[in-house]
């Protein structure tokens, strides 16, 4: 039953988003599921982004012709994350029987890391260049891909990185830059292919993006609404979504 470290560290922190499983089962849609778990839909599907980004196979995928709209239901992986999520809590009501357990599982919370950056990415060092005072860190994601952070030399040793290392790549969603598939990408930065899965309009402000990869992944951008008019994005066209790596953060489990 063992998970990638980011995930099992998720589980302990943001039980509510796992227990979103609970809910797709139970009621087949993901209209229903966030109304039921008590979220709006949009927090729902930013719920199953995260979690699918974090593990190394996603947990939740898009059933078609599913009624009440936005039909989702979970993949192998998600239904055995559930079953863990389950023994969890059993384990938990019997570790939080006493007032001194529950006090230091919230100091236990306010220790472990949440961060603002919409992109929240599980992967795996591969490899390391040094480049004078910076190191380019290549890391290994599901599904093949691969992206590239660019920290500082003191950062690698004080995260301990090095091949085989487990790591979250964080990337705030106004660093992507959209590009149309037949655009060449900036030297040196990363660029990915994936798919427009869905973009929101908001009345005073960039648009949010959200571009699906091959790998199951979805990766969230803003965007001004003429900017998409201009690359031709829309739901359901293929698109690049290029970042420099010293727009990447590197976040090591607790």
């Amino acid at each position: 039953m063992s998970l990638p470290i980011p995930l099992s560290q998720h589980i302990i922190r943001r039980p509510q988003r796992i227990a979103l499983l609970a809910h797709i089962v139970e009621q087949g849609s993901i209209t229903r599921a966030a109304k039921s778990a008590g979220l709006s839909y949009k927090a729902a599907w930013d719920a199953i982004d995260e979690l699918n980004n974090l593990a190394q196979k996603p947990l939740v995928e898009r059933s078609v012709g599913g009624k009440g709209g936005g039909g989702a239901r979970l993949t192998a992986e998600g239904e055995r994350v559930l079953r863990l999520y389950q023994r969890l809590q059993v384990l938990q009501a019997e570790v939080l029987g006493s007032d001194e357990a529950a006090s230091d599982f919230n100091l236990l919370g306010r220790l472990m890391l949440r961060t603002s950056a919409r992109n929240q990415l599980h992967g795996q060092v591969i490899a390391i260049d040094q480049q004078g005072r910076n190191d380019r860190v290549r890391l290994q994601l599901a599904g093949g891909l691969t992206l590239d952070a660019q920290i500082t030399h003191d950062s690698t040793q004080r995260l301990e990185l090095e091949t085989g290392v487990e790591v979250v790549a964080l990337i705030k969603a106004g660093w992507l830059e959209l590009l149309a598939i037949e655009h060449s990408a900036t030297p040196g930065h990363n660029c990915m292919r994936g798919t427009v899965d869905a973009i929101l309009d908001a009345d005073d402000g960039p648009s949010e993006v959200r571009i699906a990869l091959p790998n199951g992944q979805v990766l969230c951008a803003l965007a001004q609404p003429d900017a998409l008019k201009a690359i031709g994005a829309a739901s359901g066209t293929a698109i690049q979504v290029q970042f420099a790596p010293s727009n990447v953060l590197l976040g090591t489990p607790v």
